[in-house]
């Protein structure tokens, strides 16, 4: 920033260049009767030589030089930096719209969960009032099942909410109303983790916090090459077409043609500017030091996010098979359960443990799907597909 504020001082001061100038102009057919070019042919253009003057011309400037390239390059390398972090902003919403799709799947799943719990807590209390009236039972086991069918409904109103929420959210990216009624089917199976491999291929081919930081990189260098080329000098090409005489016409008197050509070239070298161009050139070193730095952090960051994330999406992945078969064995045991208490082989304790076991295991089922879901999308902001 002091860089910065002393060059934009250093603008407020005059500075020093060596110009170097040859200019050539279309002769008009006529030759000079005055002064040290009597005998030479005159020029069609007059330069501001009489009293009248009309010009009427096309002009073509164009300035040759090291820091014109540099600009090609820094609008490039800008382009290429935009266009990467795009690329982060697009996969970040999808990563965002996966994690509300799969977290209202998921508060789906809970509410059928509590509503099923719920159904079970209310026929659980059905049988112990009809055992407790044949005498089969205590009045205990009916307020542990009343109880129970209290929290129940408890749990499924809380689930309710949760889950009017998350529609609520999705809704809000969708549409542009977010009330609008919408349904969502989540795929029966989820998408197998590819090879480490293909993965680390593609997180080095289509990362886009790399491509970002390489762009910033190369930024940073042609800042550093356009600074460099300050010290250089320009070359400067002009042609210009039409008429500058004391008359609006094509021809002059006595024949003298009005309508031409001239051209120049100019070679400007710079001489003083206040020291400006060498702080610009110390602050585009500094500049690129730092992408130098950041490009480092990047590529270190990608190999801790992939291993990081891809160690989460195997577990997770590995997990769902042992969640699927605890839910299944929760529920083979509630039904066993159930029966052994029909026949008096069993407490209202043993039932109740029973159901709460088959809804934590639900429960976390469904939690176990979101969470292998949101690694498959934390890999696709590294790699761009899976």
């Amino acid at each position: 920033m002091q860089l910065e504020r002393a060059n934009a001082r250093s603008a407020l001061l005059p500075t020093a260049t060596y110009h170097n100038q040859v200019i050539y102009t279309e002769p008009n057919g006529q030759t000079s009767r005055i002064g040290q070019t009597v005998g030479e042919p005159t020029p069609v253009f007059i330069a501001n030589n009489a009293i009248r003057e009309y010009a009427s011309q096309g002009v073509f400037n164009e300035t040759a030089g090291f820091q014109q390239i540099g600009a090609i390059r820094l609008a490039d390398a800008t382009a290429a930096r935009a266009e990467a972090e795009a690329e982060i902003a697009r996969r970040g919403l999808v990563a965002t719209v996966v994690s509300l799709y799969y977290g209202y799947g998921s508060q789906l799943a809970k509410s059928l969960v509590a509503s099923r719990a719920l159904d079970e807590a209310n026929h659980f209390v059905e049988i112990t009032l009809q055992r407790e009236r044949a005498r089969e039972a205590a009045h205990a086991d009916v307020i542990k099942a009343q109880i129970e069918q209290q929290q129940r409904a408890r749990e499924y109103a809380d689930a309710q909410l949760a889950q009017d929420r998350a529609r609520l959210e999705l809704a809000v990216l969708l549409f542009s109303d977010p009330m609008t009624p919408f349904e969502v089917d989540p795929p029966a199976t989820s998408v197998p983790l590819p090879e480490r491999s293909v993965i680390e291929t593609a997180a080095r081919e289509n990362n886009p916090e790399l491509k970002s930081a390489l762009a910033s990189l190369k930024a940073s260098e042609a800042e550093t090459y356009s600074a460099r080329a300050a010290f250089l000098p320009e070359v400067g090409l002009n042609a210009t077409y039409g008429i500058d005489a004391p008359q609006f016409a094509v021809n002059g008197p006595e024949g003298a043609r009005n309508l031409g050509y001239s051209g120049s070239v100019s070679l400007d070298i710079p001489v003083w500017d206040w020291l400006t161009s060498g702080r610009r050139l110390k602050e585009s070193k500094i500049r690129r030091e730092a992408s130098e730095v950041a490009l480092t952090a990047a590529q270190r960051r990608l190999v801790a996010s992939l291993y990081e994330f891809y160690a989460e999406a195997q577990t997770s992945e590995s997990q769902l098979t042992s969640l699927n078969d605890t839910v299944l064995s929760a529920r083979e045991s509630l039904r066993l359960t159930n029966l052994r208490y029909v026949n008096g082989e069993s407490t209202a304790l043993e039932v109740v443990d029973a159901q709460n076991t088959l809804t934590s295991a639900e429960v976390a089922e469904a939690d176990g799907t979101v969470r292998y879901q949101l690694a498959l999308a934390q890999l696709q902001t590294l790699t761009g597909r899976l």
